[in-house]
């Protein structure tokens, strides 16, 4: 058999989508001077983390984790970021708001939720520490302002975004040029999907926060959504608590992440329960995105990540 006569292998879907992030973070390492990686905890953190290993192994990851730590989060997502900077020996930023508050750098909103404080924490941390670059898990699937963003997304000096003036991005050539004082945010999985994402955690058995799977948790109902009871989110008295079969699909400030009924406490069911939905991540369980309908576009043009 001559190699003309040899079937040609076709990369699966999950292949072509690793093999475009990776491509992306290395672009990112090689075209910039000092760029860092939004780093929660969280699924798509943890897809972020493993592409970044395998972008570089043998060698070491070539740049610093940040989170934007609101002071709300769930404690079983801080314990697993913690764990897996010691594991992967990296160095992690950690840009509070309880300090920026308590510095008088930002003010606690009427309703106690600190999700829009965050911007000013992110983008004085960013300037402090010179990073020119921030490598974050967003994706077009969930969310519509971020479905029209582009993968490498140019912020001016005061780290805002313009909808209106975004550099194209032709076969996959990406201009990485930046005038004294702008920056870029770049998102890696732009053109994954959350079923894809949790593909992927099932291929490469990455590791996740237990929240993601189905387990009991106290929970009351506000707005259609169920919210996990704890010192952060209290229920009002009209809002009753019971003890429920919950998950999280996405992770964030405590008092406006919801979680979902679930039965799905293995990655296969995870993978099951997703194939059927309809209801983004982000549409069905955060708080902050039903503030109104540019909701993200508005925190995004502030600086928002």
């Amino acid at each position: 058999m001559t190699p003309k006569d040899r079937p040609k292998r076709r990369l699966t879907q999950l292949e072509v989508l690793e093999s475009e992030a990776i491509f992306i973070i290395r672009e990112v390492v090689a075209e910039t001077d000092n760029p860092a990686m939004l780093f929660s905890g969280g699924k798509d953190s943890m897809v972020m983390l493993h592409l970044a290993v395998k972008a570089f192994a043998p060698g070491s990851v070539p740049f610093s984790l940040l989170h934007v730590d609101t002071g709300h989060n769930f404690p079983e997502v801080l314990e697993f970021r913690d764990r897996c900077v010691g594991k992967y020996l990296l160095n992690l930023v950690v840009a509070s708001v309880q300090d920026a508050l308590d510095r008088g750098i930002v003010h606690q909103e009427p309703n106690g939720s600190r999700n829009r404080i965050q911007t000013p924490v992110l983008l004085e941390t960013a300037q402090k520490n010179g990073f020119t670059a921030l490598l974050g898990g967003a994706r077009r699937d969930e969310e519509k302002a971020r479905a029209k963003e582009r993968v490498f997304s140019f912020r001016d000096e005061f780290g805002q975004w313009d909808p209106k003036n975004q550099r194209p991005e032709l076969w996959s050539i990406f201009n990485a040029e930046v005038h004294q004082g702008e920056s870029i945010r770049v998102f890696p999985l732009s053109n994954w999907t959350e079923l894809d994402v949790w593909d992927y955690i099932r291929q490469e058995g990455i590791d996740l926060p237990s929240i993601y799977y189905a387990h009991e948790r106290e929970v009351f109902e506000r707005g259609g959504m169920l919210f996990a009871a704890n010192e952060f989110c209290r229920p009002k008295n009209d809002e009753p608590t019971s003890v429920q079969k919950v998950r999280y699909r996405t992770v964030g400030d405590a008092t406006l992440t919801a979680a979902v009924r679930s039965d799905a406490d293995t990655v296969d069911k995870v993978v099951a329960e997703i194939a059927t939905t309809r209801i983004t991540e982000r549409g069905a369980t955060r708080g902050d995105d039903r503030v109104g309908a540019a909701a993200m576009e508005d925190r995004k043009k502030e600086g928002y990540f």
